[in-house]
């Protein structure tokens, strides 16, 4: 039996889980939207997805992170990358610079 979930019921799910503060709310957002255009009949397995993403705050964290690449590019060859935006509440918009998640491999 399938059940069709809303990007809420998807945030959710990571609340009911214990996973809550794995993914920015922003973040979550960006890999349900991603997951819903990229996977056909995606099963949510939140301890799943916690396993195989990581979500980086800065280009720079990401490329720490991955030093034997030089760009993203280089690790977009290798895996899926997720590219979003943050709120910031200070300002009331969006932050200037992107936050990642990446696909483990």
């Amino acid at each position: 039996m399938y059940k069709t979930i809303t990007s809420n019921n998807f945030v959710d799910a990571f609340q009911h889980a214990g996973r809550d503060k794995q993914f920015s709310y922003e973040g979550k957002i960006a890999l349900y939207n991603w997951l819903e255009d990229n996977i056909e009949n995606y099963e949510l397995d939140v301890i799943a997805i916690c396993c195989d993403y990581s979500e980086y705050e800065t280009k720079k964290e990401l490329l720490d992170d991955y030093s034997s690449f030089e760009t993203i590019e280089e690790i977009e060859e290798q895996t899926e990358i997720i590219e979003f935006k943050k709120w910031d509440i200070k300002t009331l918009s969006n932050n200037d610079y992107s936050s990642y998640i990446i696909r483990a491999f």
